[in-house]
């Protein structure tokens, strides 16, 4: 049984996250934790403007804090009674410090962690990709499953490989993590320089090690520039993709998962996005 995270902002809270971790942790048969990153430092309204609105009897920064407690305890109320129905195994953590800070050291020892990927944990939005998925990308210890806004079932995997071990390993976690999902069509994608054969890299250990996880799988080597001709391929398709990618660390030396192309991956995030880095 495997055990996945599910981090929530409490007071905003994502139902697509709830729904991609109910669908695969049944598929999965997981143990579920429903991490609620209670935050002392984040309200749902600026705590300075309560304090000067109270001297004309507006809300006090302890009604504030009271009405915010009532918010969470019914996200985590709404995500057991979820889990409960589904007949899942799962816990709730709710964690009151630091939630960056929070949310790493619980993927520690975890296997995957699912979150909606235009969290915040904060009371504004920011475009895609926020500083906190940013920050959280980079140093989690495990793999992650970035959520779209809304939910849609996956009917087939893309999976992003350049040759290099960082694709190779995240095609491998996200097939020993998620095997159920192995039966979907899945398309690989890799892009080499105009001037290349049109041949995968290592293409033979690469189609001999894929025929052993996913036989079925199909092949596809583009030309060109990888961010755009991978960006153009994924505008293709109906959104009911789940994309797979390798490193995300900052300075990583894959030419397709540097920094920038995983960020035009989120801005373009229509799909779910698997990311997993040694």
């Amino acid at each position: 049984m495997k055990k996945i995270i599910a981090a929530f902002d409490g007071l905003k809270f994502s139902d697509s996250t709830l729904s991609y971790v109910l669908t695969l942790g049944q598929q999965c048969e997981a143990h579920i934790v429903g991490v609620f990153l209670n935050d002392m430092t984040y309200y749902s309204r600026n705590p300075y403007r309560v304090l000067v609105e109270a001297d004309n009897n507006y809300t006090t920064l302890e009604a504030l804090q009271e009405e915010d407690a009532a918010t969470r305890a019914k996200a985590v109320e709404k995500f057991s009674a979820a889990c409960s129905e589904a007949g899942l195994n799962y816990s709730v953590h709710k964690d009151h410090n630091i939630a960056l800070m929070e949310l790493l050291h619980e993927s520690t020892y975890a296997d995957l962690v699912i979150i909606e990927a235009n969290e915040t944990f904060n009371r504004y939005t920011e475009d895609l990709p926020t500083r906190f998925i940013r920050d959280f990308l980079a140093g989690v210890q495990c793999p992650v499953l970035l959520a779209p806004k809304f939910y849609i079932p996956v009917v087939k995997t893309i999976l992003l490989y350049d040759g290099q071990p960082s694709s190779v390993y995240a095609i491998k976690q996200f097939g020993y993590l998620l095997p159920v999902l192995n039966a979907l069509p899945a398309e690989v994608i890799t892009v080499k320089d105009s001037k290349e054969d049109l041949h995968l890299p290592d293409n033979r250990l690469m189609k001999e090690f894929m025929k052993r996880h996913q036989p079925n799988a199909t092949y596809t080597v583009l030309k060109g520039d990888p961010e755009e001709e991978i960006v153009s391929r994924l505008r293709s398709e109906d959104a009911k993709a789940l994309v797979v990618a390798g490193a995300y660390r900052r300075g990583a030396v894959s030419r397709f998962f540097r920094n920038s192309m995983a960020d035009v991956l989120m801005r373009e995030l229509k799909w779910p996005l698997f990311i997993a880095h040694q």
